[in-house]
C-alpha cells in the first residue's frame, strides 16, 4: 500500500515558511516509507486586488513570533514592503505559486516539497513579489526547467485548474489553517499528524505511530 504524506500549505503563509525546513527534513528522512504530496491552499485569494498595506501592520508582529518560535528568518527586502507598505507596488495573491506549483510537481514530482520552500523564501526572505512571473526566472535555472515551456504553462487554463482543484481539495480535507500535515492510509482514511507548526522531533513520533499502526494491521 502506497502511503502519501500530505503537506497542506500556502506560499503567502509565514508560518509555513517557518515550517520549510521541518518539512523538507521530514521528506527525506521518510522518503522510503512515502512519498509526500504538497497541496496549496489558496490562502491569499481576493475577489480583487488588495494592497499589502491592508495586513502589513498585522504582519509587522506577527513575523517575529515566527521568528522566535520557529528560528527562520524574514529577509530584509520582504520587510521593506512590510515596514514600508505606503511605498509598495506588492498585491499579494495565492494563485500564482499555486499555478507554479502545479507545472513544477508534473516536471519534478520528487522535488515538489524542496520547491515549495524556496518559493516561500524567495519571497519570505528575498523579497520577490509572485505575483510577477519573473519571480520564478532563477528557480527555473535551479531545476533546469526549460523557461519557455514553463511560462506558456503557467499562462493556461489547465494548470491554473489544478491549482485551484488543490485549493478545493484542502476544504474538502477540512484545513481551515495553515501548515497542516496528514497521513493518507487508504482513500477515505487520513491521520492528522500536525496542525500549526510542529517541530521535526514531534512529527517524526507521530508518524513513527502511524507507520507502526499500519504495519501491524497489514498483518492481521
Amino acid at each position: 500500500m502506497q502511503l502519501t504524506l500530505i503537506y497542506c500549505y500556502d506560499a503567502y503563509c509565514g508560518w509555513c515558511y517557518g515550517f520549510s525546513p521541518v518539512i523538507k527534513q521530514i521528506a527525506e528522512q521518510y522518503k522510503d516509507n512515502f512519498h509526500t504530496e504538497v497541496l496549496s491552499g489558496g490562502m491569499v485569494l481576493p475577489e480583487q486586488p488588495v494592497h499589502i498595506s491592508a495586513t502589513a501592520g498585522y504582519i509587522k508582529e506577527a513575523y517575529k513570533t515566527v521568528e522566535a518560535y520557529t528560528g527562520v528568518l524574514f529577509g530584509e527586502d520582504y520587510l521593506w514592503h512590510i515596514n514600508n507598505p505606503d511605498s509598495s507596488d506588492w498585491f499579494p495573491s495565492s494563485e500564482k505559486p499555486a499555478i507554479a506549483l502545479s507545472v513544477f510537481k508534473e516536471i519534478h514530482p520528487h522535488l515538489q516539497v524542496q520547491f515549495a520552500a524556496d518559493l516561500q523564501h524567495a519571497l519570505h526572505y528575498e523579497g520577490r513579489d509572485l505575483t510577477d512571473n519573473e519571480a520564478y526566472r532563477h528557480l527555473l535555472e535551479k531545476y533546469s526547467i526549460d523557461a519557455d515551456d514553463f511560462y506558456t504553462k503557467l499562462q493556461t487554463d489547465d494548470y491554473k485548474e489544478k491549482a485551484y482543484y488543490e485549493f478545493q481539495l484542502c476544504k474538502q480535507l477540512q484545513v481551515t489553517g495553515f501548515p497542516q500535515v496528514l497521513m493518507q492510509i487508504t482513500e477515505s482514511k487520513f491521520h492528522l499528524l500536525a496542525r500549526g507548526f510542529t517541530d521535526v522531533e514531534t512529527l517524526a513520533k507521530r508518524i513513527d505511530l502511524v507507520l507502526t499502526e499500519v504495519e501491524n494491521n497489514s498483518f492481521n
